[in-house]
């Protein structure tokens, strides 16, 4: 109140400015949450970081006698009414040398779906010497209503493993693949590239993929 008794009158644009300032903060902060998601899989392509492998346009040239195996295993993101699975419990594989795998996709909805791959290697000290040359997950992958789909990932176990004495212990490999229906947001994909285990169910050495 001011000295001579007379309230200063409130500008109505204040609330509306206000308003507008709070609405523009949180389209930013959901810009910035959408696309963070390909800066997040890009810096994990590139450092290796939680287990998140690498990429490669050919094959090593060189093969050494050491031989890893490697596990399959795959999950549903929740809400993607798809069946996943690997077509093979695992692979034995010499270091260097391109093994060959395929999951296997249905669509048991009523419409399409288009679906993205979030996936890791585990030990996770193991994903910076996990390659891919060829991988369904790198792009998404669209399936009509009933359609079932074979997808190939083509990888090698790169010869410097061997030049790392912290992956002297390691013969086994489990690659682990999760979908989900695209566009999901940063923390769904990052939740769903690291699946409860509990949840996802590890492979059995006794089921059959048939």
């Amino acid at each position: 109140m001011h000295r001579d008794g007379v309230t200063p009158p409130v500008s109505r644009g204040a609330p509306l400015r206000t308003a507008a300032i709070c609405l523009a903060v949180v389209a930013g902060m959901g810009a910035m949450a959408y696309g963070a998601v390909p800066l997040y899989r890009i810096f994990c392509q590139v450092t290796g970081f939680g287990g998140t492998t690498q990429q490669a346009d050919a094959a090593p040239q060189t093969v050494l006698d050491r031989q890893v195996t490697v596990r399959f295993d795959a999950s549903l993101a929740k809400g993607l009414d798809w069946q996943f699975k690997p077509a093979q419990h695992s692979v034995n594989v010499k270091v260097g040398e391109v093994g060959l795998a395929f999951y296997r996709a249905k669509n048991l909805s009523d419409h399409p779906v288009v679906g993205t791959a979030s996936f890791n290697v585990t030990p996770l000290k193991a994903g910076s010497y996990f390659t891919k040359i060829d991988c369904f997950c790198f792009t998404d992958q669209r399936l009509e209503p009933g359609q079932e789909m074979d997808m190939p990932v083509q990888f090698f176990v790169d010869p410097e493993i061997a030049e790392d004495a912290n992956l002297d212990d390691v013969t086994t490999i489990t690659l682990s693949y999760t979908f989900h229906q695209a566009h999901e947001t940063l923390a769904e994909v990052n939740d769903n590239a690291f699946p409860d285990p509990a949840r996802s169910g590890q492979p059995d050495e006794n089921k059959s993929f048939n």
